[in-house]
């Protein structure tokens, strides 16, 4: 029997959606407001879903205390309340849009997570905007 288990978490980052080989009049027709030169930001909402088989000795399928932690260090503590384009290393050169975020935040965790467990990130930029990413 497989299972789905979910955690939420929350952080807020700023950042600027832009393409350095693009002039600025390209950037803004593309990207809008979002190409803001002084960034701007969102309150992101992040769950991570992971399904596996139900561990017949523990009921679990991954301890929600482990997830809790890996989130909480591997993604809260890098991503909250920073410059996305400044401060993150991953988004030096990729353009930190929703996509591009849940799929970094999906390859860090994959790494942390057993390979038999499948993961599941969904980020909601905001209330009507959300990405589903899954490793495919």
């Amino acid at each position: 029997m497989k299972v789905t288990v979910n955690r939420k978490a929350y952080f807020n980052a700023a950042h600027r959606l832009y393409n350095i080989n693009w002039t600025d009049a390209q950037n803004t027709a593309v990207f809008g407001k979002c190409a803001n030169p002084n960034y701007h930001g969102h309150n992101y909402e992040l769950i991570v879903a992971v399904k596996g088989e139900v561990d017949p000795d523990t009921g679990f399928v991954m301890d929600m205390k482990v997830l809790k932690q890996l989130i909480e260090v591997e993604i809260e503590e890098k991503l909250d309340h920073k410059n996305l384009n400044v401060e993150v290393f991953e988004f030096k050169e990729l353009n930190p849009t929703a996509e591009n975020i849940a799929v970094v935040i999906w390859n860090i965790l994959r790494s942390k997570i057993d390979e038999k467990l499948e993961l599941t990130v969904t980020l909601y930029e905001t209330p009507r905007n959300f990405v589903v990413y899954a490793g495919n």
